[in-house]
């Protein structure tokens, strides 16, 4: 299926339009604290229903919501405008490239996927079908964040972009978050999880990477320095084992304008539903989203080179000299 005829100025419907379809795969903390209550407060489409691993979650979510449940994610496809993924990243990825197949617009979480391969898959399927796609990066949607972001992209002479994403997911002082049972956030860590977030601040502002240099800190703390088109320079602190007194994001830019930080931001699931509204216009224009799995493609390709360097410095620390 496709929304684009369904979708009109906004994300919203046009009037005697069938409204488009939202199906969630998914049935996690994030899908039900953030993607199931911003779809069905959603006014410009349907929430149709959910499919997840864990039947009986997806049964239970899908009872608050009065929503269907789908036996399988063909299923759902088959039946919806949009897939929604809230589904570890190895496992979303190939699913959007079969979602993309069926004629589904993508609302995609991050990151894309962990391995190049399948961000170069899934970004190929949704030019290859023709779909619309967005990857979910909260500060681009969520404001005043999203709004801050668009003016200091159009202010020239920034020098340096200075972020941090301390999460207390894996606190060393304290009871651990909901997000902690996530095993690939366990396994993939700050620079995985939270990189994302930070990359897509940093480029849109300061311009493409043209270099990536990381090094390891205490737990999963990694430190990015990265080198811009611009000729700007930023870093990126990135863990998701602080301290909860640590615990805190921040972003920091100077340069001619001066002095700029990133404003507070909490409206996530309305983050969602503005998210959401942008897939349904890039849908209806034709036109590209910036936050789309191109984009998603470019951040995995950066987030695994500075794995890549991670592996090969901590291959170094181990092996015997001489």
């Amino acid at each position: 299926m496709n929304s684009g005829d369904a979708a009109g100025p906004g994300g919203g419907a046009t009037p005697g339009a069938r409204r488009p379809r939202v199906g969630l795969l998914g049935t996690g903390p994030w899908a039900a604290r953030t993607h199931a209550p911003a779809l069905a407060a959603h006014a410009g489409s349907d929430f149709a229903g959910i499919w997840g691993r864990n039947a009986d979650a997806a049964a239970e979510l899908a009872r608050e919501y009065g929503v269907k449940v789908y036996e399988s994610p063909d299923a759902l496809f088959a039946d919806c405008d949009v897939a929604a993924f809230a589904l570890p990243p190895d496992v979303q990825a190939p699913l959007a490239v079969r979602a993309a197949a069926a004629g589904c617009h993508l609302l995609l979480d991050k990151p894309v996927a962990t391995t190049v391969e399948g961000a170069r898959d899934l970004a190929g399927a949704t030019a290859r079908h023709g779909v619309a796609s967005i990857v979910f990066l909260t500060l681009r949607f969520a404001e005043p964040a999203a709004g801050w972001i668009r003016e200091q992209a159009g202010r020239p002479g920034w020098l340096h972009g200075r972020a941090h994403w301390f999460g207390a997911v894996y606190p060393p002082d304290g009871e651990q978050s909901p997000y902690a049972a996530s095993p690939w956030r366990r396994q993939k860590g700050g620079l995985w999880d939270v990189g994302p977030h930070a990359l897509s601040v940093l480029i849109p502002v300061l311009g493409e990477v043209t270099s990536v240099s990381a090094a390891r800190g205490p737990a999963d703390l990694v430190h990015l320095v990265l080198r811009h088109a611009s000729g700007a320079s930023s870093t990126a602190a990135l863990t998701l084992s602080a301290p909860r007194a640590a615990a805190g994001v921040g972003l920091e830019l100077r340069g001619a304008p001066g002095v700029a930080e990133l404003p507070d931001w909490t409206d996530v699931p309305g983050a969602y539903g503005r998210a959401l509204d942008a897939l349904l216009t890039a849908a209806r224009t034709g036109t590209p989203h910036p936050c789309d799995a191109e984009f998603g493609r470019r951040l995995t390709e950066l987030l695994a080179e500075a794995e890549a360097q991670l592996t090969a410095e901590d291959r170094a620390a181990v092996e015997p000299c001489g």
